[in-house]
């Protein structure tokens, strides 16, 4: 049995005033049971398919939360590390030597 993907139409049509708050207008295709049951279990979760849908792009598509998340979480590593320069500063022979 083959997926069958839904159909995508991408509307150029923006809503958001500011430079980094713009978002496109997407349509797309779907069984209009699903988008019913979709609606059901997004009320039940107090958010809106379009947030869920929204989510799933941002994760799927690796957005700006995974990589501030990956900062984020390197940064609270490295503050918990043990090692330290001591005052060290390597050259760049030293730090490329194999």
């Amino acid at each position: 049995m083959s997926v069958v993907w839904p159909r995508v139409t991408l509307i150029l049509c923006y809503t958001g005033n500011t430079k980094d708050n713009t978002m496109a207008n997407l349509t797309i295709s779907v069984d209009d049971d699903l988008l019913r049951r979709a609606r059901v279990r997004a009320a039940r979760l107090g958010t809106s398919v379009n947030a869920v849908l929204r989510q799933f792009m941002e994760s799927w598509a690796g957005g700006k939360n995974q990589r501030a998340q990956a900062v984020a979480s390197l940064l609270k590593r490295s503050s918990k590390a043990r090692s330290a320069r001591a005052g060290r500063a390597w050259t760049r022979d030293e730090l490329h030597e194999r």
